[in-house]
């Protein structure tokens, strides 16, 4: 069975154009953050995560907690499917890799010392992620 093609599908240079330095390390390359400097370490508010190199959301604001290792953590991803997961056996460790299920973008690792309801810790790096604040809208009369 063939998989899907990635809907994107950007040559090195147009990956280089689009993001920072730090941030196509982090997703092109497979580097990491530094712990507890990232943008969304600490982050509280609510909204959807996305993949800051495709837009796909990833992950919702009520799926993230305090892990207190130092990067954004998640308990489940925003819908099945929308991350990947892939055997990493660098720096002499057996660890599962997530990355974007869209354009194969690396966000982080997942481990199974997680929270109620999945057991899961999705680890994100802050720079392979993006926020969408949620916007309040009024109550509909309706």
């Amino acid at each position: 069975m063939m998989s899907e093609p990635k809907k994107s599908d950007k040559t090195e240079q147009q990956w280089r154009e689009q993001l920072s330095e730090h941030d196509f390390n982090i997703l092109r390359e497979k580097g990491t953050d530094r712990a507890f400097m990232g943008e969304y370490t600490d982050c509280k508010l609510a909204g959807d995560y996305l993949c800051k190199g495709c837009g796909q959301v990833l992950f919702h604001s009520t799926g993230k907690f305090d892990s207190g290792c130092g990067w954004p953590s998640f308990f489940e991803a925003a819908k099945e499917g929308a991350v990947d997961e892939h055997t990493d056996s660098t720096h002499g460790m057996q660890r599962v890799e997530i990355v974007c299920s869209q354009c194969d973008g690396h966000l982080g690792h997942v481990f199974p010392d997680g929270p109620k309801p999945t057991g899961l810790r999705y680890c994100v790096n802050s720079a392979s992620i993006s926020l969408e604040p949620e916007t309040s809208l009024e109550p509909s009369d309706e």
